[in-house]
């Protein structure tokens, strides 16, 4: 059991606005717990001041607008885009107005030096040429089977799709492919999941939109929610707008399948996560939708189709324990209960907690068990609006932790501050309990946060965090959790000639147990994590056995692993390859 199994739930309250009327009792309304000195050193030192990135999301409300594109917040991915096994951190911007004209600001790339040091690469790699969108999400993933990883940047009435390239003069560089690639997109879109649906190889993509605001369209501004001062409208005076399916036609172009796979065109989405819920190894779609029920598409076709039923009600992920549909915001899934099956968490609104569904599913049935209370999360409360969250062993104990960031996506809530403390949830044998945070840096203090990326920053075998807030410079966190005595491994996946890796898992056996691994597209609020996956190993020093469940219906074990090292293992192909700890 780890002194920190961090489940950061930062539930950052995205756009799930309450309804004017009262929500019927829930354990939700639980006071959060005690805050009292925090237990131990800081898991994490706050680096922002001496990293290199200094940067904020800016959401344009200087301007007086009220608009609830303003309540959405920024996103962050980590992508290695040049290939030198370093994660870098790409930020979206937001973005302004000009009279009723919405406006996007200038996206940002920093470079990773090593030893936590960064440099901002955005012009170097050609994005300061780019014309982004009033932005929001952003995702990585190599769409084209090239070996490298590119950008597709989600927000206001446009998505931007941004091909890796050789850069002329030298290195690698982003060039804008969106008129030509089919994503032509008009809507307002927020997250942005991919997986290969169709089992050809190629990742479909799965957008998330919200709701119909618009200046011309749909701007009502008569709000309030304490009678008399206006703010941000409730999601109720929003129509849903359709999310979209774009099938990847293996040439660099995309196609809009939404009408032929009949999708639902009843949730405002927030969210995104391609998983495998069902142990086939065939990546599966959960949205999560703001005030309406949340989506599960289970993937139901053959190798060579697209087809999909969407079962989120019948398989108990839509709507919680009391039946009702939350406003639904950030994602994760994870093998939480060393179980072999990947549950999933959402965070959600304010008197609302958060929802864990456990995974109970069979070979002959996909079902999911509300497992909040029972699990210790409900411990924290309903006083929370959390976005952006994710499942990772901080500690290195072999049990996958939850961080959890909030903020509100009111200017004025009646109740509570605006600006949130993130949530740590620490995974003690499958049961979590909320640790207070009171002296510990950055965790101790309130932010309107949003997006939240996890990953190994350093490659020293912790996983890190880079938080964006609203008009809040990011935050960078570096793992500081002493773990002496104890390992890690982690596993980057290669599909055969570069497929697609989504839906695939990993079955990691030592004497301590065995644990899975889900390769995953999407998740949190509009988030792109390490694509690596990592294990805490606690005190085992050697993996007995690994076996991969490739996508393909291949099934490989993996000898030769060895423990606190990073080490790519490719379908078909020749013994895994061990990175350098620490470039």
């Amino acid at each position: 059991m780890g002194i920190f199994a961090v489940s950061v739930l930062i539930a950052v309250a995205l756009v799930a606005i309450p309804a004017c009327s009262s929500p019927p009792p829930s354990t939700a309304t639980a006071p959060a717990r005690d805050e009292e000195e925090a237990p131990g050193p800081p898991p994490f030192a706050d680096v922002t001041a001496t990293c290199g990135i200094g940067f904020t999301y800016r959401n344009g409300e200087e301007a007086g607008n009220f608009a609830i594109i303003e309540s959405l917040g920024g996103g962050v991915a980590l992508i290695d885009f040049d290939g030198d096994g370093l994660l870098d951190v790409f930020l979206p911007a937001g973005g302004h107005y000009e009279g009723k004209q919405v406006l996007g600001h200038p996206c940002k790339l920093y470079r990773n030096l090593g030893g936590f040091k960064f440099a901002d690469a955005t012009a170097g790699a050609g994005l300061d040429k780019v014309a982004f969108q009033y932005s929001h999400g952003a995702a990585a993933f190599d769409y084209d089977r090239d070996g490298w990883t590119d950008l597709l940047v989600t927000g206001y009435n446009r998505l931007v799709l941004l091909h890796n390239e050789p850069n002329p003069a030298g290195g690698r560089r982003f060039v804008d492919v969106t008129p030509k690639s089919g994503l032509s997109d008009a809507l307002w879109s927020t997250s942005a999941a991919w997986g290969d649906l169709d089992g050809d190889g190629y990742p479909e993509v799965y957008v998330c939109h919200y709701g119909n605001w618009g200046f011309e369209t749909n701007h009502p501004t008569d709000c309030t929610y304490n009678g008399k001062t206006r703010d941000v409208c409730q999601p109720a005076k929003f129509k849903p707008l359709p999310h979209t399916i774009y099938q990847n036609n293996r040439d660099g172009t995309f196609t809009d399948v939404t009408p032929k796979l009949k999708l639902r065109k009843d949730g405002k989405g927030i969210g995104a996560l391609l998983v495998d819920v069902n142990n086939d190894a065939r990546p599966d779609i959960y949205a999560a939708n703001d005030t309406d029920d949340n989506f599960l598409y289970v993937n139901r076709g053959k190798p060579g189709e697209l087809v999909l039923e969407e079962m989120g009600l019948f398989a108990g992920v839509a709507r919680d324990d009391r039946g009702i549909a939350n406003g639904s915001m950030g994602l994760g899934a994870s093998d939480y209960d060393r179980t072999g099956r990947a549950s999933i968490f959402v965070t959600n609104y304010e008197n609302e907690l958060p929802a864990l569904y456990k995974n109970q599913s069979t070979d002959r049935q996909v079902r999911f068990l509300h497992n909040t209370v029972p699990s210790g999360i409900g411990a924290i409360g309903g006083n929370y609006v959390s976005w952006g969250t994710g499942f990772s062993d901080f500690d290195l104990d072999g049990w996958e932790d939850i961080m959890i960031v909030s903020g509100h996506a009111i200017r004025f809530p009646t109740k509570i501050d605006r600006r949130q403390k993130p949530v740590l949830l620490s995974n003690q044998n499958g049961k979590f309990k909320p640790l207070a945070t009171a002296g510990w840096p950055y965790l101790r203090d309130p932010h309107n946060a949003r997006g939240i990326a996890l990953g190994d920053l350093d490659n020293d075998g912790k996983i890190d965090a880079v938080v964006s807030h609203l008009n809040e410079p990011v935050a960078v966190l570096q793992n500081v959790t002493p773990t002496d005595g104890r390992h890690w491994i982690g596993i980057n996946l290669v599909g055969a000639k570069n497929a697609n890796s989504v839906g695939a898992r990993v079955v990691i056996e030592t004497a301590g147990g065995k644990q899975t691994k889900f390769a995953r597209g999407g998740g949190s609020y509009g988030t792109t994590n390490d694509p690596r996956l990592h294990a805490g190993l606690g005190a085992d020093t050697k993996i007995n056995k690994a076996t991969v469940y490739w996508p393909s219906g291949k099934v490989e074990e993996i000898a030769g692993l060895e423990p606190d090292a990073y080490w790519t293992v490719t379908e078909g192909g020749p013994k895994p390859e061990k990175a350098a700890a620490k470039p």
